[in-house]
């Protein structure tokens, strides 16, 4: 090596020779076309499955499947219009009831879990999330009927509900976590450094700042629960009518679209295999509004 410090070629041995243009060109190429290729890997088989749902099911949406019962299984040995409105209902209550359930307390646990590592509570807490995420859902549906079913004496939606806020409440929890420990520090110190106190500087400047994946959180667990027919199988158990009073969506049996899936596939019956069909294709209309809307409404924020 000579004395200024190059090598033979007079470049120095800490500097490596630059790739060529063309080179860079097609190694960026080549990752966009594995990382092309990988999608489609995964969207193929989710197109497949939508496309042939929305094919087999969209003969059943008709006007009576909006506004009809199911009734007893005599209407269709009979022709008899039969529909699912009150399924499509007591889908909306029960999910929604779950979520103002789980939300919360999911939000809160994760809040937990990030900003205050060092409460003696927090070991605890971590061991009954993971516990509960864990556990398979027909075990989380088995809770609640010895939480809610048993006292109570009856099925009800109130039941379904409280199953599915066990399923979603480990899923917000963590999305919650992690979505709290990417926010700087320093912009905790900083409300800090006002004089907030610290629940003050959580609510108004962290928790904003971690609404995209908070959000995502919600989403995700929402859509986790959403399809979950085990857990109301004990919770919920379903009804083939509209209830009598409005007190009947939460203190009696109700339907919901898993659920009455389920019973139509494995049903005699051609006319109710074809409203199963069609309770799926209702049932993803569900989750891809529920995330439009949601996504609307941040970007919108």
């Amino acid at each position: 090596m000579k004395a200024n410090g190059r090598g033979k070629n007079g470049v120095s041995p800490c500097q490596a020779p630059p790739l060529s243009l063309n080179r860079r060109y097609w190694r960026d190429r080549l990752m966009l076309g594995l990382l092309t290729g990988a999608t489609v890997l995964v969207l193929v088989p989710l197109l497949i499955v939508i496309s042939y749902v929305v094919i087999q099911g969209i003969g059943g949406l008709n006007w009576d499947f909006f506004t009809q019962e199911l009734g007893s299984p005599t209407r269709a040995q009979m022709g008899q219009p039969t529909g699912l409105v009150h399924t499509i209902i007591g889908t909306l209550v029960v999910d929604t009831l779950a979520l103002l359930i789980a939300v919360p307390l999911g939000i809160g646990a994760g809040v937990m879990l990030a900003e205050y590592p060092d409460h003696p509570l927090n070991p605890l807490l971590r061991l009954l999330n993971d516990t509960l995420n864990g556990m398979p859902a027909i075990l989380k549906g088995m809770l609640a009927f010895a939480l809610i079913v048993k006292p109570m004496g009856t099925f009800s939606g109130l039941a379904g509900a409280i199953a599915l806020t066990f399923v979603m409440l480990p899923i917000i929890a963590r999305a919650t976590e992690s979505a709290l420990m990417i926010i700087p520090w320093s912009i905790r110190e900083a409300g800090l450094a006002l004089g907030l106190p610290r629940w003050r500087v959580i609510t108004a400047t962290i928790v904003p700042a971690a609404r995209v994946g908070l959000v995502t959180g919600i989403l995700i667990a929402f859509a986790r629960a959403v399809g979950e027919a085990a857990p109301l199988l004990f919770t919920s158990f379903g009804n083939n009518y509209l209830p009598s009073r409005w007190t009947g969506w939460l203190l009696g049996p109700v339907d919901t679209l898993p659920q009455r899936l389920y019973s139509l596939a494995i049903s005699p019956y051609k006319q109710w295999h074809e409203m199963g069909w069609a309770a799926g294709i209702v049932l993803m209309a569900l989750v891809i509004s529920t995330f439009i809307a949601a996504r609307v409404a941040i970007r919108k924020r």
